[in-house]
């Protein structure tokens, strides 16, 4: 473990010297779950956690080890097994092949009324503009899936995608 600087704050412990697990405890500060970068402590004079990176405020159960993030739409928990986390419950099942699948007919569908009414109704075949159907296609699938992988990425709050937007965020001076 690093000793704290007032610019680095402590590092994440995930054993005590004695070797044993370290218990979630407003007293120390944990990995976040959600960006995986940032710290989260206990909030002064609050049962909460919050992240110094992501800025996610959680709530605790601390008989129960877990943390649920209040300040967001998806009712995203983890558990706590005193060496890292652990997603606390899985959405359910038919929520998730519901999103796959709404997510599938979102990129194949326009993209395949766009082929069809190019098959139907063709360009001239010595027409300057006869590839224009076919890239037509490939930009309505391209963006279709660009924009339903964004939705799909929001949704399970990767922490890869979570980490970026909050650099991008400080980039731009919005923290």
């Amino acid at each position: 473990m690093t000793k704290p600087t007032p610019d680095r704050p402590t590092t994440h412990r995930t054993k005590s010297r004695s070797g044993e697990s370290v218990r979630l405890s407003y007293q120390e500060s944990f990995i976040c779950p959600v960006c995986r970068h940032g710290q989260i402590t206990g909030l002064t004079l609050m049962d909460a956690f919050a992240c110094n990176f992501c800025r996610h405020i959680f709530t605790a159960n601390l008989p129960e080890q877990t943390v649920q993030v209040v300040d967001s739409s998806q009712p995203m928990a983890w558990r706590w097994n005193g060496q890292n986390w652990t997603v606390a419950y899985r959405d359910e099942l038919n929520l998730t092949a519901l999103v796959w699948m709404v997510g599938s007919a979102l990129v194949v569908l326009p993209a395949a009324i766009v082929w069809l009414s190019s098959h139907v109704f063709p360009p001239l075949p010595d027409s300057n503009w006869a590839w224009f159907p076919t890239v037509w296609v490939a930009c309505t699938f391209t963006f279709h899936l660009l924009l339903v992988g964004w939705l799909l990425v929001e949704h399970y709050q990767l922490p890869l995608y979570v980490t970026g937007k909050i650099w991008i965020r400080g980039l731009f001076g919005q923290r």
